[in-house]
């Protein structure tokens, strides 16, 4: 009799309680994960139906990006039948493609603009305290980035995936003052 009441008791106790089991059924944030330090952003999932013989299949394009808030930020786009997967494949290219942004303080060391197919974006300094202005995916690519004062403008194509590939040309083309001075032959201070 007291083996079968040891078992029941353990499974008794492995089960979880109503109220623990609502709290697992709650959304979780899909937005932003942590883990080795990165954050991560889902800018855009994509329906992709293709026709086929027997009908119509469906996949689904995911734009994630990653970044650490220190200067480091990378884009991925991932492709799979279930939109957790392309999250994840998304992620994992994220991570691969990674770019070192040159920063000033909170801000960006001088105005730039990033192309890529027909969408421009411009990227300007901002005076400290002005935050974030922009929108959409070059928002989610600068607060990633540890940029915390930015004025940028969007301009031409507004498909995601080339705002965000203008977005990341023209953070990669960014010049520190030491990287000039290095160019030109002549100390920081000379600049």
């Amino acid at each position: 009799m007291n083996n079968s009441n040891e078992r029941n008791n353990d499974r008794i106790s492995t089960k979880p309680h109503d109220g623990e089991r609502r709290e697992r059924r709650g959304r979780r944030p899909r937005q932003r994960r942590e883990d080795d330090g990165l954050k991560d952003r889902v800018i855009h999932i994509g329906r992709v139906a293709k026709t086929v013989k027997g009908g119509r299949n469906i996949r689904f394009t995911a734009i994630v990006i990653v970044g650490d808030g220190e200067g480091r930020v990378g884009k991925g786009m991932g492709k799979a039948a279930e939109i957790p997967d392309a999250i994840r494949k998304g992620r994992d290219e994220a991570k691969r493609s990674m770019i070192k942004v040159s920063l000033a303080d909170n801000t960006i060391p001088h105005e730039i603009v990033g192309k890529y197919g027909a969408a421009k974006v411009i990227l300007k300094p901002a005076a400290e305290g002005a935050g974030v202005i922009a929108g959409g995916p070059v928002r989610a690519i600068c607060e990633l980035a540890g940029i915390q004062d930015i004025k940028t403008k969007s301009l031409g194509s507004n498909n995601p995936n080339n705002v965000v590939n203008a977005t990341m040309n023209g953070l990669q083309s960014l010049l520190s003052p030491q990287m000039v001075a290095k160019k030109r032959g002549v100390s920081v201070n000379e600049i």
